[in-house]
């Protein structure tokens, strides 16, 4: 097989902290190579040398034959290397379409826009991946799954020879997946050579020919995927076995702290919602993107306004009107995009981690730096957050040490409802069963988590009742016992009703 990218020996150092030592890979045309390794293990600095964006300190990169000889990312663009990362890098005031034709157009200063074909072209590469998006919609205002959906697009029709995939499942629903792996396979068959990175080990089981593990910057594994097992993966990643990425244990279980009566909102999509979150239980809510989920913990928060049925707090009517307002009342809420919403990743750790309580950390119009630093050290002590110290920037901590902190920034106000939107999107198994043992201690503390994500695994390895959101309403609530992939699929796609999908 024709070898696309050649990787070299390739080294690569930050402030004499070693991420790359002597790695060495190969894309072929036509396979797809898995990339793995925990956060920090070298991934994404492996990434952008590839695309140009950094040089190495030594090693030689190879593409189509074509020696890379300094960092260029227009040279590797023109040579056919097209990078999708797992945070979609779109410029959020354009339009999908004028998004789409970036890269992807004729350059020059001096040329007639074709509006009519870029529309075209646009539309038709959004239906191959599946995406069902406003072309004159601000990308900005996309949801996180249709922003990497309008991402995948956009580099499928840059007919690149490499496609670098970072994490590209992780916002996507498992029909979605689905669909991107059907593309997978054609590009395949065309002769694309895919270096595909991802947590998700069971995708690489499907879709990889061979997987290559990163461990504190160095290869420590390369093999053909066949002849390796998720477990022993997982063993390779991080240097010692994982008895349990799930680790959910029993925990009593108390009185209502969260319940809704008929709950929706018309700016929302939701309509006629109604459950109970108890002290002590974790409530999965699973769904297909645009179900309602996460509009639905809009509501619950306070940035949308509900304007049907109630909301109770420990079984007192209350009017939720603004996140403040909800903070005030004991609801936390760690969104999705910890990026944009969960933390600031110019900010340092101290200053993130008591954003939410800044009247306990000032007072006269000052900070209390000793107060912020101690209510700072003592949530990086229990949640184990790997920080070289509390005056770095959140953006230098790995993707599970900055969804820490986004976590410890809401618990910091002590809440007795906390609404976890994708608590694990995008970062390695070992922060996962980190964060997952975390939950289990919260609950036992006798919060009550209300707990959103796209992964069926996880809402049945960490709830204790199942909840699935379909056009904006809630049509099945199930027990731990009762749940089951097929159960929760079924419901989400309107196969079935609660009772069905128990059986």
């Amino acid at each position: 097989m024709t070898e696309l990218l050649e990787i070299d020996r390739v080294s690569k150092s930050f402030a004499g902290v070693h991420a790359l030592q002597d790695v060495s890979l190969t894309v072929r045309a036509g396979e797809v190579h898995g990339l793995v390794g925990e956060n920090g293990a070298g991934k994404s600095t492996l990434v952008k040398i590839v695309t140009g964006a950094h040089a190495p300190d030594s090693g030689r990169l190879t593409v189509a034959g074509v020696a890379l000889e300094r960092a260029d990312p227009l040279l590797a663009r023109l040579l056919g290397i097209a990078p999708i990362y797992q945070q979609p890098a779109l410029f959020p005031d354009l339009t999908v379409t004028e998004n789409m034709a970036m890269g992807l157009e004729p350059e020059g200063a001096w040329r007639r826009i074709d509006w009519k074909e870029r529309r075209r072209r646009a539309a038709a590469l959004l239906a191959r991946v599946g995406a069902d998006v406003d072309l004159d919609a601000a990308a900005g205002s996309l949801r996180m799954a249709e922003q990497q959906l309008v991402e995948i697009a956009r580099a499928l029709g840059s007919r690149a020879r490499v496609l670098l995939m970072d994490e590209p499942t992780a916002a996507l629903s498992d029909r979605e997946a689905e669909r991107l792996f059907a593309l997978i396979g054609e590009l395949k068959a065309g002769g694309v050579g895919i270096l595909y990175i991802s947590h998700r080990l069971a995708d690489l089981g499907r879709i990889a020919d061979r997987v290559t593990v990163l461990r504190d910057g160095r290869v420590v594994a390369a093999r053909p995927m066949a002849e390796v097992t998720e477990a022993e993966l997982i063993r390779l990643m991080v240097g010692r076995e994982v008895s349990a990425v799930f680790p959910k244990r029993p925990v009593p279980i108390g009185a209502p702290v969260l319940a809704a009566r008929g709950l929706g909102g018309r700016a929302a999509g939701v309509r006629g919602v109604s459950f109970e979150l108890r002290a002590g239980e974790i409530l999965g809510l699973a769904g297909l993107v645009g179900s309602g989920r996460t509009e639905l913990c809009r509501l619950l928060f306070g940035i949308t306004p509900a304007d049907e049925g109630e909301i109770l707090l420990r079984g007192q009517p209350a009017r939720i009107r603004s996140p403040l307002e909800a903070s005030f009342r004991g609801i936390a809420c760690v969104p999705e995009d910890r990026r944009r919403h969960g933390v600031i990743p110019e900010l340092s750790v101290a200053a993130n981690t008591t954003l939410a309580v800044l009247r306990e950390v000032a007072g006269h119009g000052f900070l209390n730096f000793r107060r912020e630093r101690e209510i700072a050290q003592g949530f990086v002590d229990r949640f184990a957050i790997k920080t070289a110290s509390l005056d770095a920037p959140v953006a230098t901590l790995s993707g599970g040490n900055q969804q820490k902190v986004a976590l410890a920034r809401w618990l910091a106000t002590r809440p007795s409802v906390l609404i976890l939107d994708e608590p694990t999107q995008g970062v390695d198994v070992g922060a996962k069963a980190e964060i997952h043992r975390l939950m289990v201690d919260l609950a036992e503390e006798g919060l009550g988590i209300l707990m959103i994500s796209s992964e069926l695994p996880e809402i049945l390895g960490m709830s204790d009742r199942v909840g699935v959101m379909r056009g904006g309403r809630l049509v099945g609530l199930l027990d731990r016992a009762q749940a089951t992939q097929e159960g929760i699929m079924s419901l989400a796609l309107g196969h079935a009703t609660t009772g069905e999908a128990g059986h």
